[in-house]
């Protein structure tokens, strides 16, 4: 008998999620470029309906998110009754692996995917299966391999984060077609707003045919609302049913309904965000690699930079000098990256500023600030 609860097994197993570090001591200034943050901030338009919902405070929020729902509905032509919304695609994930989870299942996710992933389903009581990646992308062949009879779900992050890559639509469909009806794919589409490919697609269509395919998406990023934590998903309706008995009856607070639709409406705000991406996105990518170091190509608002493993010109290293100039990257060796930083597209001044300290690591090293 123990002489304590004890939590059940599975739940000791979760190395718990560290965010990026959100500033740098003893600094005035500091560019935080570790958390994919948009530089431009929030629509003015939801900030303002932030201010109008701090009346109401004292007001329950509607239970079904439903001014939010309809409007995503109407944006990307949906039904809003096969919407769930959560606080961030966070809460999205985790209630899509209570509900189809449980122990002795199994789910699947790759290499270098969503620290979540993982995290959810040993919480759920499940296995944890990684399935390899190739040149840091998911291998559509790779994730079936390790498909079982025990397998509940599969996790796809399209872009992946933190790598920035992501896998074309007819790959998506290739995965979609060889899992079994019983196994949901779990499209996570957090920052399919950036992405500039004709061969992407968000996975839309997959979610509104298949019936066993949903597709989350977030406020977080494009929409620069991450404080509010608001997220959506959408899929079948036996799917949207399950997470609907499991949720919180108020999942989502009324100040973040009211910024979304608000941001939904903003499309000139969102199209400067995206504008914006796709200058810096670019320009970043070719002057790091100009400086010698490899940047992986990504189509997301940030890059995944690779460094030396010799010492004084290591990631950590350079993680320390740029924090001591003010630059807060993102360490990600939690997802086995440990040679590589993952910086956020900045505004112009960080961006300048960031490949300028990179320069002046490579050139003197790490003890150049000391």
């Amino acid at each position: 008998m123990s002489p304590r609860p004890l939590p059940r097994p599975g739940v000791l197993e979760i190395e718990a999620y560290v965010p990026g570090k959100s500033g740098a001591p003893g600094l005035l200034k500091v560019h935080k470029l570790s958390s994919n943050e948009t530089p431009l901030g929030p629509s003015p338009q939801a900030i303002e309906a932030v201010r109008r919902a701090a009346g109401e405070l004292e007001s329950y929020p509607e239970g079904t998110a439903a001014a939010l729902r309809e409007a995503i509905a109407a944006k990307h032509g949906l039904d809003p009754a096969r919407i769930v919304c959560g606080a961030g695609s966070d809460e999205l994930l985790s209630l899509l692996t209570q509900a189809y989870v449980g122990p002795g299942d199994e789910g699947v996710f790759t290499t270098h995917g969503f620290l979540v992933y993982k995290i959810t389903i040993l919480a759920a009581g499940g296995t944890p299966v990684v399935a390899a990646e190739r040149d840091l992308t998911a291998d559509v062949d790779a994730i079936l391999a390790k498909v079982t009879p025990n397998t509940r779900l599969v996790f796809l992050a399209n872009p992946n984060n933190p790598t920035g890559t992501y896998l074309p639509f007819e790959e998506v469909r290739r995965l979609h077609a060889g899992l079994p009806p019983t196994v949901l794919l779990v499209i996570d589409a957090a920052y399919a707003e950036y992405v500039r490919r004709n061969d992407y697609a968000a996975g839309l269509e997959l979610a509104a045919s298949a019936e066993n395919v949903v597709m989350t998406r977030t406020f977080s990023k494009i929409y620069g609302l991450a404080s509010l934590r608001l997220g959506w998903m959408t899929g079948p309706a036996h799917v949207i049913d399950a997470v609907n008995r499991i949720r919180g009856p108020f999942n989502v607070n009324g100040p973040a309904i009211a910024a979304g639709v608000a941001a939904l409406a903003d499309e000139a705000h969102a199209a400067a965000a995206i504008a914006h991406n796709e200058r810096w996105l670019p320009w970043l990518t070719r002057e790091i690699a100009a400086l010698g170091l490899t940047v992986t190509p990504s189509v997301g608002n940030f890059i995944l930079i690779h460094f030396p493993t010799e010492a004084g010109r290591s990631a950590k290293d350079a993680d320390a000098f740029l924090t001591r100039r003010g630059l807060v990257l993102r360490a990600v060796g939690a997802y086995g990256l440990p040679n590589c930083l993952r910086m956020t597209i900045g505004d112009e001044e960080a961006n300048r500023l960031a490949v300028a300290a990179l320069k002046d690591f490579l050139a003197g090293g790490a003890g150049r600030d000391a």
